[in-house]
């Protein structure tokens, strides 16, 4: 916790560079609060078969879902998740206004009662804590 998970269609990658943006998108998440980069996962998720609006294939879109430990006061995942709708879009700013591009983030709350985890990322050299 948290993980972030971009999903994004596939044409995409033909605009932008995907590991630039899920490093853009990992950074900014740091600087959240309570955001602890021990924990902070973030992975892309390519889809291939999608349908956006009308149906034309050259639409694009990017999904961002925040996974965080449920717990959290309202306004913390109001900064959260305009924090990374900032990232977003600022990333993806250089797609020209005549493509259709569809851009969105939700934060998602984990039951703290189910989830598990397991790491040794606190003997790694590097690896820091919550950026402040």
């Amino acid at each position: 916790m948290p993980h972030l998970i971009v999903e994004y269609s596939a044409n995409l990658a033909d605009e932008i560079a995907i590991p630039d943006l899920l490093r853009t998108l990992h950074t900014a998440a740091l600087t959240c609060p309570t955001m602890d980069q021990k924990a902070l996962r973030t992975r892309g998720e390519r889809r291939e078969d999608i349908i956006i609006a009308d149906g034309n294939p050259d639409h694009l879109f990017a999904m961002v879902t925040a996974r965080i430990l449920a717990g959290r006061l309202d306004d913390l995942k109001q900064t959260i998740a305009d924090t990374l709708f900032a990232a977003l879009q600022e990333a993806l700013s250089g797609i020209g206004p005549e493509r259709g591009l569809a851009l969105a983030v939700d934060i998602v709350e984990i039951a703290p009662e189910t989830f598990r985890k397991n790491h040794n990322l606190d003997t790694i050299a590097g690896v820091g804590q919550a950026a402040q």
